[in-house]
C-alpha cells in the first residue's frame, strides 16, 4: 500500500513539475481583441481613460408587498452584483480553494472567492426589469490621477 503512494506522488510531483514549474512561456487567452485580431490589453497611463461597462442582475423576491418593492429590491441586487462586477475587474478576484482526498479520491471539493475594494463614481446606463430580473448596465471611467488616489 504504501509503495502504490509513493508511486502517486512521485507522478502528481512530476506532473506538476512539467505544468506548473517549465520555463516555456505559458498560453494566455487575450481578453480584448482589437479591429485586426491583434491581442490589445487595455493600459491606464496619464493620456488616457479606461472605461470598464458591466451588466449587473438582481431577482425580485418571491413575496412582496407590491410591484413597486419587487423592482426597488430587484434593481438594488443588479446594483450590487454591478459593483462587485467592476471591483473584480478592477482589483483582481481572491480565490481560495480546498479539496479533501482520502484513498486517493475526491471526497470533498470547496471553492471561496472574495474581492475587496471602494467602487467610487460609477454610473447606471441603462435599467431593464421583466419577469422579476432586472439589469442594470453600469460603467465606470478610470483615469490614471483617479486611480492614484
Amino acid at each position: 500500500m504504501r509503495i502504490s503512494a509513493v508511486i502517486a506522488l512521485l507522478l502528481s510531483v512530476s506532473a506538476l513539475h512539467a505544468g506548473f514549474l517549465s520555463s516555456e512561456e505559458p498560453n494566455v487567452k487575450c481578453v480584448y481583441s482589437g479591429t485586426d485580431g491583434n491581442c490589445v490589453e487595455p493600459i491606464l497611463n496619464a493620456e488616457n481613460q479606461l472605461v470598464i461597462t458591466v451588466v449587473g442582475q438582481g431577482v425580485a423576491p418571491s413575496v412582496t408587498a407590491s410591484p413597486a418593492q419587487a423592482y426597488a429590491l430587484a434593481k438594488r441586487a443588479a446594483m450590487a452584483d454591478g459593483y462587485r462586477q467592476i471591483a473584480e475587474k478592477v482589483k483582481g478576484v481572491q480565490v481560495e480553494g480546498q479539496d479533501t482526498i482520502k484513498n486517493l479520491m475526491l471526497v470533498q471539493s470547496s471553492t471561496r472567492t472574495s474581492v475587496e475594494a471602494l467602487v467610487r463614481g460609477a454610473n447606471v446606463t441603462n435599467t431593464t426589469f421583466k419577469e422579476g430580473l432586472c439589469e442594470v448596465e453600469m460603467e465606470i471611467a478610470l483615469s490614471y490621477s483617479r486611480v492614484l488616489r
